[in-house]
């Protein structure tokens, strides 16, 4: 039975917890849904809640008429949010592995950035950290989510343009960023990357050197313990048995 359980647990059969969250982080029946919302106690991804404003969808004029936003300024718009985002995520809390934002349109949904992080630790950090932040005039509403495959948290048709529920679907539907900024921030990330491991080879390589030294300086002196510069011993032999001679006084080193 408790296999049975663990197997069909955050699933449609599972009549106790809520598929939706589980799976999305997110349910449109909020608290009054019949299924249990398990809030995760420790993970990589953190939700901030309804914090991208969609120009197009909050645009207007004076008289309450909609004001036209081109789809090159709403681009811009988008990659100055997600760069500003990502580059403060990053610098602050940790490397990121992936960021979305949903496009969707209901209010369980609307603006959400899921942000996963390489360690649970740096979630945990910005999660205490966010949550006494504001930004762009109103509080960061931050949480850990449950969510760690996007995969499965997003809309196959939207991705495939097929999705017929349009912006209220209750799957994720994610913004995505111009390739410029992929290319410029994911590029930026792969140089620190290939920095790092110049310098961990560097490191390694300049030991590496340090003990050819040592072993170099130990072979070519002779086993002072015998007193035979031909006696062939291996080198830690070698280098313990002199250290062994000069602490005892067996050898005057000036001599």
């Amino acid at each position: 039975m408790a296999e049975y359980l663990a197997s069909i647990f955050g699933t449609e059969k599972d009549k106790v917890n809520c598929s939706f969250y589980f799976k999305i982080g997110a349910c449109r029946h909020g608290d009054r849904c019949s299924r249990l919302h398990n809030k995760p106690t420790f993970s990589q991804t953190i939700a901030l809640l309804n914090i991208y404003r969609n120009p197009q969808n909050s645009s207007q004029s004076a008289d309450g008429l909609r004001c036209a936003v081109s789809d090159v300024e709403m681009q811009e718009h988008y990659d100055e949010f997600f760069e500003e985002v990502f580059t403060e995520m990053e610098e602050k809390y940790g490397e990121v592995e992936e960021m979305n934002v949903c496009d969707n349109l209901g209010d369980h949904l609307v603006g959400n950035v899921y942000v996963k992080f390489r360690r649970e630790e740096d979630a945990e950090k910005a999660v205490i950290d966010l949550n006494n932040r504001w930004f762009n005039g109103q509080p960061i509403h931050a949480e850990l989510s449950p969510v760690t495959d996007f995969r499965e948290a997003c809309c196959r048709q939207y991705e495939m343009g097929e999705c017929t529920r349009g912006g209220f679907c209750n799957f994720m539907h994610l913004k995505p960023i111009s390739r410029e900024l992929r290319r410029e921030l994911y590029g930026r990330r792969r140089k620190k990357h290939r920095s790092r491991s110049r310098s961990r080879e560097r490191r390694s390589r300049s030991r590496d050197r340090g003990q050819e030294i040592v072993k170099d300086l130990v072979d070519s002196e002779p086993c002072h313990f015998y007193c035979m510069s031909a006696r062939k011993c291996c080198s830690l032999t070698k280098q313990v048995h002199n250290e062994i001679f000069f602490k005892d006084g067996l050898l005057n080193k000036n001599l």
